[in-house]
């Protein structure tokens, strides 16, 4: 079986975002899946998508403050600045982290491991709604 949506996910502030809820309250069809895939292609170049900790949010903030220090606002470098400081920084980001996640499908549940969610990670100061395209592959 092959099933493709989109989901849209709500605006969010710039962070790391926990989206487990917004995947299995839209993409209802991975109850139906014992064993697949779910691919996840994030349709934007300044967010990003990464799976992570998800029992201690002080990992979020941590992983906040790295990329912000790795990648600064403001370098004197930076050509590419139309839609604010924050823009090229977005983009360096989306780049180190990917815009794409594969995530297996077991007994209609996505297989994370214990300690495992799925994030956003919304790399601009002021973000809209996101677009993902998820695609379903199992039986």
């Amino acid at each position: 079986m092959w099933y493709q949506q989109q989901i849209i996910l709500k605006a969010k502030s710039r962070g790391f975002h926990l989206i487990d809820d917004e995947i299995n309250g839209q993409l209802l069809q991975i109850k139906n899946i014992e064993a697949g895939l779910l691919h996840l292609f994030l349709q934007h170049t300044s967010a990003s998508l990464t799976i992570n900790e998800n029992a201690d949010p002080t990992v979020l903030g941590d992983l906040e403050r790295h990329f912000n220090k790795f990648v600064p606002e403001n370098a004197l470098y930076y050509q590419h600045d139309y839609e604010g400081s924050d823009d090229m920084p977005a983009h360096i980001k989306c780049s180190t982290l990917g815009c794409q996640l594969t995530i297996p499908i077991s007994n209609g549940q996505l297989a994370l491991g214990t300690w495992q969610g799925v994030y956003l990670c919304e790399h601009r100061n002021h973000a809209s709604q996101r677009r993902v395209i998820a695609t379903l592959h199992g039986e």
